[in-house]
């Protein structure tokens, strides 16, 4: 019995993080055209934490435990975290059309060198989850360009610094924690 119950609440737990992502991509692509953010030439700069004027890169509360990679969506920012909370690399990002859903994943697979969704050549691709069909994951524009977004392509390239990406490439192997939250 003990056996069915899990799978229950696991088949409802996986319902309910697929509704998450389906409303999320939904209220996305309904943002009014004069609400948008335009993606600039370099990844966009993080956004002062409220919470705190001294340490505005600080590592987002409840953002997990031990060595992980940590992702917000609100502040586009990434934080590389060694063991014992210690902040190893914080950089800001420039997001892709399609977010993952809050919530704790691990690294899936990488490549060295690739052609991004936008037709751009990127390396040190770290892919770590799916929306829908769309990779979602850390890459590098080899020729250090940000993305130009379109709102009605669906990317999940999320850019980062040629040097941030080669830092997350050494820190984010195969099966290292991604946290992201809001």
């Amino acid at each position: 019995m003990a056996g069915t119950s899990s799978m229950i609440v696991a088949g409802l737990a996986a319902a309910a993080l697929a509704t998450v992502g389906y409303l999320g991509h939904r209220a996305a692509e309904t943002v009014p055209p004069d609400l948008r953010r335009q993606a600039s030439g370099s990844p966009a700069p993080a956004p002062k934490a409220p919470r705190s004027s001294e340490r505005p890169a600080a590592l987002p509360p409840r953002s997990g435990l031990g060595q992980r990679v940590v992702y917000s969506l609100r502040r586009d920012r990434v934080w590389l975290v060694d063991r014992g909370d210690k902040v190893r690399r914080t950089f800001g990002v420039s997001p892709s059309t399609v977010d993952p859903a809050p919530g704790t994943y691990r690294v899936t697979s990488r490549s060295g060198k690739v052609t991004g969704s936008d037709g751009v050549p990127v390396e040190h691709v770290v892919r770590f989850a799916s929306v829908e069909g769309t990779a979602i994951g850390f890459s590098s524009a080899v020729d250090g360009s940000a993305p130009v977004l379109d709102p009605q392509e669906r990317t999940g390239g999320i850019r980062e610094t040629r040097a941030d990406g080669t830092a997350m490439w050494k820190f984010a192997t195969i099966g290292r924690t991604v946290v992201v939250v809001p």
